[in-house]
Formats: structure tokens, sequence, C-alpha cells
């Protein structure tokens, strides 16, 4: 392993020791683009040599490398880590041939202006703004071909460089890496090093590289570089429990053994770890001159990277005597040179040693220069200024320099920075209570753009609590919290919180109450829907005179979602009126969320080809207004029609793609559970099914959405009238039934009607589900709603099939139509089950026809479970299957009914659910899953591999 090791010395030249197979992992990783590389040790545990070490090899491959550093003083600058790295990539960049969306990084690399396409123009919507920018890194990156962006310290990084790193790593460039070093122990409380779990996209690589403590062997190997002979066993061990294997301090206790020479064992054993990193430093601090160590104070005042000439100026040195103290502190290893060429601590821990050492008044002295300095720079440094202020003792000056920094940072579209500073003013003791309301106010207005939900929560209710706090000010404080409640952490409370903003809101500020209106018409949580069209009444007069566009242009949008949610016809004429874009010719952000919000609504309906054409629509115009979130659930939405018409092949991969690429939308991970329990349904799978109910019981818990709810309740009554228990069918059914009839309308069934009218039946309620019916058929008289007109049908039949069976199939026979014009196969299917069902005493001929079109449907689909059902309830009627006459030997070839058990069983059926889909005895599927097996030549766990790809499930069986 040649090419790992480092030169021998001290400093920057210690050996690298150790950290062989971390080394080994990371250039294997990054050698497999695309790929992301999370690098994870407290301080001093060597992430950056890590990282160095494997660049270095790297580079002599052809690979570029550009590094980004955050810090916890870094001045607003959108997503300043990542365009300090992409800053370095001009020499690059090719002359012609950049795509136009490249030209967004312009303003933020003014030294590269020259070799960007024109900046278009900026777009008025933060998610637009940030999505714009993702396209233009992307675009770079992939110009500039293989490509390692390093971002250091990620754990400093405020939440909206996070959020972009976030996006960047689930989507990509073919030739790019992404290695990023954070402490996990300093992350924000709960959150993940990207602000959000990660898992790689389906064709990248990844890797979470954990560091450890080095081993005694580890710093014996490197006190004997740096040492050599002197480096005694004696030695060696005390070096190591000093340093608890922690790299920077045994580092710093070498150079100090160095520079005295001092060897004695007995010495260095008596200063207590963690202490030996202190008085190494101090050590170091002490054998300085006196113009070192000015240029070391002022260092550790300032606290980031300075240049020589502000270091001068807080030191109160000369250029030459500046020069002279920076080489004194370079040589006593104390300041390093950073690659821009500005001089720092090698470490941050040093820094607060050095810091510390500085006595108080002079400290203070220095911090007053360093506020003079920086106040001569432009743009004013206000982060820094701010800091040094508190320094100093001036509180009252610090909120100023602070609320003067958000300004900036929201004015430069800085909202992740913004909102860690606000965050500093309201988690600071003693701030008045007008102070407190403008930060609130502000943190509430960014509140959805990329900051810490529970953090943010938990300090708008904190200065909610003050009773001095102005009405209007408290109503749109409010009215942030609760659209952080519903937006992010989809708590039904929030409704409340909007519901209490409208009375502080009406009188001072008409138009964000009628914001706080538009939301609260919506919710259809607890009865809620009765009063949709109040609010929204309400809403519209409250807009209707005023001059806010966008208040406006909601109300018109929330009108077409209730009419949607209504039935009501009219509204798929007045959505194609509905403009898509602004006088500007931008996308708002509003047209996108109401054709995705008319789409969920279009799927619940059973208008499937609409919904299909308006996500259409959503992506096309995604690419103009984008948001994270928004981005994902469209897609969710498209999965989810996928299952409705029958495309099933892949179905589970692609589910599986978009949860590992969004593992924090909640959305995708019900949907998910939901898919994958109505399909291990399907294929007889029923332990397996009834696991990812629950899964999504569990996702969904809490969820401001109804419909969600009702999906869930249906599929788990469904599961359990199937496995013959109707009491427990009706247990889940009727408080679901309860939330249907809270909806105000019948138009949004979403399949709980037939199942809870089949469940109430076999509970001996009849009178409950007449009642049931008449209810539906009467609401859904000359409403527009396809799907809750076939689940009536489907009612009415299971309701006649005992008294009346031919009239049941007469219904039977109207749903499957309906499911035909609205595209559902499975559903089709199962109608034409049903159908056979109720013909079956009094027209077995025509029974045996209907269950033979749904066994061919179910077939086709995959659905292995309900083709088999089939297949049985043929055989009592007496019709002859793909079984030949009479018992034959099959020798090593399967037999149909054990073609049908290893079918189930490549498909993860246990024997139970093969005896419940088959209809057989435990014992019997016993014998069929052991002769399957010994003719396949495998285990059970094999059969996937081993069964032939003309027998797998969804395959047509050979002839």
């Amino acid at each position: 392993m040649a090419d790992q090791q480092g030169s021998s010395g001290l400093g920057r030249g210690f050996t690298f020791v150790g950290r062989r197979q971390e080394l080994d992992l990371l250039l294997a990783v990054t050698r497999r683009p695309p790929a992301v590389v999370m690098i994870e040790g407290e301080a001093g545990m060597g992430k950056s040599r890590l990282v160095r070490e494997a660049t270095e090899i790297l580079k002599t491959e052809g690979w570029r490398v550009v590094t980004g550093f955050c810090c916890p003083l870094r001045e607003p600058l959108p997503y300043g880590p990542v365009v300090d790295a992409l800053g370095k990539v001009g020499p690059w960049l090719p002359a012609t041939g950049l795509p136009p969306t490249a030209g967004a990084l312009a303003p933020l690399l003014p030294d590269l202006a020259d070799r960007l396409p024109p900046a278009p123009a900026t777009p008025g919507h933060p998610g637009a703004l940030r999505h714009q920018l993702i396209q233009a890194v992307r675009s770079v990156l992939d110009a500039v071909g293989r490509v390692i962006l390093v971002v250091e310290d990620l754990h400093w990084a405020d939440d909206a460089t996070r959020e972009l790193l976030l996006l960047l790593a689930r989507d990509l460039p073919d030739q790019f890496v992404l290695v990023v070093t954070y402490r996990a122990e300093d992350l924000p409380p709960g959150a993940a090093a990207l602000g959000a779990a990660y898992r790689p996209p389906p064709g990248a690589s990844g890797t979470v590289i954990r560091l450890s403590p080095l081993t005694e062997n580890d710093v014996t190997d490197l006190a004997g570089a740096a040492l050599g002979s002197h480096a005694t066993p004696e030695l060696c061990a005390v070096l190591h429990r000093r340093s608890e294997g922690l790299p920077l301090v045994a580092e710093e206790d070498l150079i100090t053994l160095r520079d005295q020479a001092c060897r004695d064992v007995r010495e260095l054993e008596r200063a207590e770890v963690p202490a030996g990193l202190r008085e190494a430093v101090t050590e170091r601090l002490t054998s300085l001159s006196p113009i070192g160590a000015a240029v070391v104070d002022a260092a550790a005042v300032l606290a980031v990277p300075a240049t020589e000439e502000l270091l001068a100026e807080v030191a109160g040195l000369d250029g030459d005597a500046a020069a002279e103290g920076l080489v004194d502190a370079l040589r006593a290893a104390v300041l390093r040179v950073t690659d821009s060429g500005r001089y720092t601590f090698r470490h941050v821990l040093a820094q607060q040693v050095a810091y510390r050492y500085i006595p108080w008044p002079r400290r203070a002295r220095l911090h007053r220069r360093a506020i003079d300095e920086l106040q001569t720079q432009g743009p004013l440094p206000l982060v820094q200024i701010a800091r040094h202020t508190l320094a100093t003792g001036d509180q009252e000056g610090w909120l100023d320099q602070i609320e003067q920094a958000v300004d900036q940072a929201v004015a430069l579209g800085d909202t992740g920075t913004a909102a860690t500073l606000l965050h500093r003013i309201l988690d600071q003791p003693g701030v008045d209570t007008e102070r407190r309301s403008r930060a609130a106010l502000t943190l509430a207005r960014i509140v959805n753009y990329g900051v810490d939900y529970a953090v943010t929560a938990r300090e708008l209710r904190t200065v909610l609590d003050d009773p001095q706090l102005p009405d209007a000010v408290r109503g749109e404080i409010r009215l942030g919290l609760g659209l952080v409640m519903l937006n992010l952490g989809a708590d039904p409370a929030g409704f409340r919180e909007l519901a209490h903003a409208v009375d502080e809101l009406a009188a001072t500020q008409p138009h964000k109450a009628a914001m706080a209106m538009f939301n609260l018409a919506l919710n259809e949580r607890d009865g809620a829907a009765a009063h949709a069209w109040d609010w929204q009444g309400r809403a519209e007069r409250t807009v209707r005179d005023g001059a806010d566009e966008r208040s406006r242009r909601l109300a018109q949008i929330n009108r077409l979602i209730l009419m949607a949610r209504d039935g009501d016809p009219a509204v798929w004429p007045l959505l194609d009126r509905l403009p898509r874009r602004d006088a500007a010719g931008a996308v708002p952000r509003d047209a996108t969320y109401a054709l995705y919000a008319l789409a969920e609504v279009a799927i619940q309906l059973g208008h499937d080809q609409r919904a299909q054409a308006l996500l259409r629509e959503v992506e096309d115009l995604v690419e103009h207004a984008a948001h994270g979130r928004i981005e994902c659930i469209p897609r969710v939405v498209e999965l989810r029609l996928d299952w409705l018409a029958g495309r099933w092949t892949g179905l589970e991969e692609d589910y599986a793609a978009l949860a590992h690429a969004h593992p924090d939308v909640k959305q995708i991970n019900i949907d998910r559970a939901l898919c994958r329990g109505h399909l291990a349904l399907a294929r007889g799978r029923r332990s397996l099914a009834h696991d990812h109910f629950t899964t999504a019981t569990a996702a969904a818990n809490g969820t401001s959405e109804v419909d969600v709810s009702i999906r869930i309740a249906a599929a788990l009554a469904a599961f359990q009238l199937g496995e013959g228990d109707p009491q427990a069918a009706w247990a889940i059914a009727e408080p679901a039934l309860s939330m249907l009839r809270g909806l105000r309308s019948w138009t949004r069934t979403m399949d709980l009607v037939p199942v809870s009218a089949e469940a109430a039946l076999a509970c001996g309620h009849h009178t409950l589900v007449e009642r049931l019916v008449a209810e539906a058929e009467s609401d859904l008289c000359d409403r527009d709603a396809p799907a809750a007109s076939a689940e009536l049908a489907l009612a009415r039949g299971v309701l006649l099939r005992a008294t009346e069976p031919a009239r049941a199939a007469e219904h039977f026979a109207e749903a499957q139509h309906t499911w035909q014009d609205i595209g559902r196969p499975y559903e089709v299917a199962k109608a034409a089950e049903r159908q056979g069902e109720a013909l079956t005493s009094s027209s077995p001929e025509d029974a045996a026809a209907h269950v033979a079109d749904a066994a061919r449907g179910f077939t086709e689909l995959g659905a292995t479970g309900d083709a088999a059902r089939c297949q049985h309830r043929l055989h009592n009627l007496g019709v002859q299957t793909s079984r030949r006459p009479g018992r034959r030997g099959y020798g090593t070839q399967l037999s149909p009914r054990e073609l049908e058990v290893a079918k189930l069983l490549a498909d993860g059926a246990t024997n139970q659910d093969i005896a419940q889909t088959l209809f057989l005895s435990p014992r019997t599927v016993e014998k069929h899953v052991a002769r399957v097996l010994t003719k396949l030549g495998t285990e059970r766990k094999g059969i996937q591999v081993d069964l032939p790809n003309s027998y797998r499930p969804g395959s047509h069986e050979p002839a």
C-alpha cells in the first residue's frame, strides 16, 4: 500500500498511521462515481487528514478536488461553503458549451462571471431560487468532469446549505463525488448530517465512515516516526493514555516533546487527560516571542481565518513586525496557512485554548480593534462584528448587529443563516419583548424554507407566551407556527393555531388572516369539513377588494379544490382556465400546488386519466418552480396511479428508490407500505400484507390527512374479512365511516363503502347497510364521482346477494363496467369475481364465465393469490382448469398444483398463506412444499432463483 503512505515528520507531515481500512474504503467508493461519502468523528479525530490523504492519491488519477469549509461565524452568503468551493473550478471550465442554467452561479461567483453564461432572471420565490441554483451547480459539476467536492465541518452548516447538499446528493452528476466531514455531537439536536436521513439513490455509491480513536500501536507508530529511538515503549504508552487515541492530542504532545527535547515519561504522565491538549498548546504559546504572541492573540480573537493585514491591524503591529510574528507562530505550529492564504489555528480546540489564555483587559481591547477594522470592509461582515460586540459586554449592540445580519441574510436569500441568527436572539435571556417579537416574526415568515421544525416551533410557542405581545404580532407569529405544524410536522393541532391567528389578524392584517382561513377551509378532521365553505366565503370576502394578488389567486385555487372534493363537474373547465404562469411568464408555486392537489382529488374521485394529465403538467412546471417536497410528492401520486392501473412490474422497486431518495417524506412511506400490503394480499402473502398495513398505520399516526386514514382503514378491514373475522373488520370500518361522513359528501369513499357493507352484513347489521347504501345513493345524485359510484354499486350488490342474486350480479356488472371506464383492472377482476359468486346457485354456467374472466385478469396482473382463489371456485363449479383428468405421475416436472404452490413460494408466501389461498390443509401444503423443493433441487430461500422464468408469478404458464 505504498500509495497510502504519507511523508514522515511533524506538522502537516505527521506520518499517516492507522486508518488504512478507512482509507481503502474511501478510495474504493470514490473510484465508483457518482458517490457520497460521509466521514464522522469527534474534534481532532483526523477526518481532514483522512480526506487529504485520499485526495492526494486521487489527484494523481486525474480527479479534480475542490473544498469548502463551514464555520460558526460565516457571514451571510447563500450556500457559502459550496459557493466557496465552486469558486476554484475556473481553470477546469470549458471555454464554450456550458448550459444556460449554469449562469445562476454568476452573481455568486463574480470572479468566474466571464466564464459562465449570463445570469437568468431571479425567481421571486425562495423555492424556485433554490431549484435554479441546484441546477446551476449540477451543470458546472457536469462540465468539470471527474470532480470531488469536499465540505469540511458540516456540523456548522446552516440549514439551507444542508438542504442544497441533500438535494445534490439525491441527484448526483455521473462523474461527481461528494465528501463531507462532521462531528455528530455538534449537529443540531436530533438532526442528521445532511438535515435528513440519507441513503444513496440507485446507481450511486455511498458510505459513512466513522472514525474511532487510534490504537496504542498506531500511537507508537506515530511517535516512532516523529521521535525515532526516543519513542520508548513507556513514552508511547503514556502518549496513548493521555490522548485516549485522539490524534490531535497525541500530535500536540509530540510537538511539545520535540521542541523541549523532553523525554521524561514521569513529567508527561503528570498532566491529566484531557488537559493534555491545553497544556501542549499553552506550552507553545509561552514559547512565542512578544510579536508572535500578539499575532496569535489577534487570531484567537478573530476566530476565523484572517489575512496578514487584518491580523496586523488587530494586533497593533506594523507590516514587518506582523510578518515576523506570523513566522514565529507558524514555526511553533500554533498557526497554519489555509489554501486561500489566510492564517488560522491548526484546530478549533487550539483556538479556544489560546483565547482563554488572553487576559481580559487585553481581550476586550482586541475585540474593539476587530470591530473597528471589520467595519471598514465591504460588505460588512455583520455576524463577526456582532460576535465581537457581544464579547465586549455590549448586548444591545450585539442584538442590533444580529438584526442587521438577519436582514442582510434574508435579502441575499440565505434563509439558513438568517434562521440560525434568529434562534440566537430568541435563545438569549433578557431580550425585550419588542425585539423578540421582531425576531419571531421574521422566523415565522421564512419558516417553510429549510429551517429546523422542532426548534422553530418551540421558540415560536415561547414567544407567544409573552403577555405583552401585541395582537397583530401574535397573530402573524401564530400563523407561521400553525403552517409549520401542518406543512412540516403534519400535526393537526396546527389548525387550532390558525383559528386563533384569524381572530388576532382580522383587524390589522386581513390578507394574512385570509391565509389562515384558506388552510382552515381545507381541514377535514373531526367534522371541520362542514365549515369549509364558511371559511372559504369569509376568506374570499376578506381578499376581494385587497391589493394582494397572491391572496386572490389562492382564493381561486382553494375554491377549485373544494368544488372538486364536492364532485362538482364545473370544476374541470374552471381549472383549464387557471393561469399556469404570471404576467412575467414565471411559474407561481401556487399554480404547481393547485395542479398537484387537484390531481390527488381526481384520483379519489375516479378521474384517473385526468389525474395523469395533471401530473404531467406538474412535471413540466416543476422545472421552473421547484421545492424539495413538491418535486417528489407528484411522483408518489404517479406510483399510486400505476398500482390502480395495474402497472405492477417494477412498482415495488420504484417505491423503494423514491423512499431512498426522500426518506424524510412521510407520504412516501405511507403510500409505499399500503402498496406493498395490497400487492402482498393479491399474491397470497397474507401475513406480510398485514405487516405492511400495520407499517402504514404507524407511519400515518397523527396525520392531518383524513383520506390517508380512510384508505388504511379500508385496507385493514378487507384483510380482516379475508381472515374470516368480520367482527374485527367492522371494528375498523365503523369509525372510518364516521370520518367519511365528516367529509360532507360521499364523493371520495376510497374503497371503504363496499368493505364496510360486507363486514356489517356478516355481523348481522342488515339495517345499517341499507341505511349506508341509501345515504350514499342520495348524496351522490348529480355528483361527478365515478369511483364512489362504482363502490355504491358494489355495496348494493353485497346487500342483495343473499336475497336477489340476479339483481346483485347486475350491480356488480355495473361496477365492473365503471371500473373498466376508469381504468382500474384489478377492481374490474374483483367485480367479475363477485358476479360469479352471486350467480353460483342460480346460473352456474354464467358464474363460471365471470370467475374465469376474473382469473384471467388476476393472472395477467400477477395477482397469484387471487387467481388461485378463482381456480378453486371454478373447480367447485365443475369447470376443468389446467389440470388433466385423472391422476398421473409428473416425474421430476411440477404438477399443476405444485406449480401453484411454487409460484406462491417464489412470492414469499408462508405455508399458512398458501393453505388459505389454495384452500388446503396445513398438512397437504407441507407435502406439496416438500415435493416442490425436491423437484427443483433447492431450499425455500432459493426458490426465486431456481424456479424457471416461465413459471414465475406474472408469467404465462407453458403450454
